[in-house]
């Protein structure tokens, strides 16, 4: 994997969920097998979302965890005595997985842009993959909560004719999310233009 000009991870790889979509795609859009275009791409470039989206998360992890943790522990202590606190073992066991999944889960979003649509990729045990192509986009929008503010991170949130594709890439930051979406949106409307 390597590291992109704005510092998120990228990395260009052939995958069977691509060379799927693509057909799918194609035989949606033609009712055939997959177009000559799609048949040569064989490489699609990702890109990740930015390395500040996971410490935010393992911070809110840390600032709401533990301290919920250590209350229900002395409370355990003072009402039925020291040996009932071993019931927290297992949420404080269940915390530090948490701390690692968080991880698995940062490193497994990814998005890709190819000639006709967007990819978005995500999802560590049961990975889901998203394909929006550009024509059919109603709405992209940038948001950024306070937090997401804080830890300068903005989100990417893109809407279509149906509401079971809407889409959206977490953690990048504002000048990139900025970026797409004023490319997307030229894209979406020459291409809504031509159907």
């Amino acid at each position: 994997m390597e590291t992109g000009s704005e510092g998120a991870p990228t990395e260009r790889l052939p995958t069977a969920e691509v060379h799927a979509a693509e057909a799918s795609a194609a035989e949606a859009s033609t009712g055939g097998g997959p177009s000559p275009a799609a048949a040569a791409r064989g490489d699609v470039e990702w890109r990740g979302v930015e390395r500040a989206l996971l410490r935010m998360r393992r911070t809110v992890l840390l600032l709401t965890v533990p301290p919920i943790l250590a209350a229900q522990t002395v409370l355990l202590w003072a009402l039925v005595g020291p040996v009932w606190t071993l019931l927290m073992t297992p949420l404080v066991a269940l915390t530090v997985f948490g701390w690692f999944a968080l991880g698995r889960n940062w490193r497994s979003w990814r998005y890709a842009e190819r000639a006709d649509d967007l990819l978005i990729s995500r999802g560590v045990l049961w990975r889901e993959m998203t394909v929006v192509p550009y024509g059919r986009m109603q709405l992209v929008e940038v948001t950024s909560g306070p937090l997401e503010r804080r830890y300068g991170l903005a989100r990417l949130q893109l809407h279509t004719a149906a509401a079971a594709t809407d889409a959206a890439i977490p953690g990048l930051v504002p000048e990139e999310a900025e970026r797409l979406r004023d490319r997307l949106t030229e894209l979406g409307e020459a291409r809504s233009a031509g159907l």
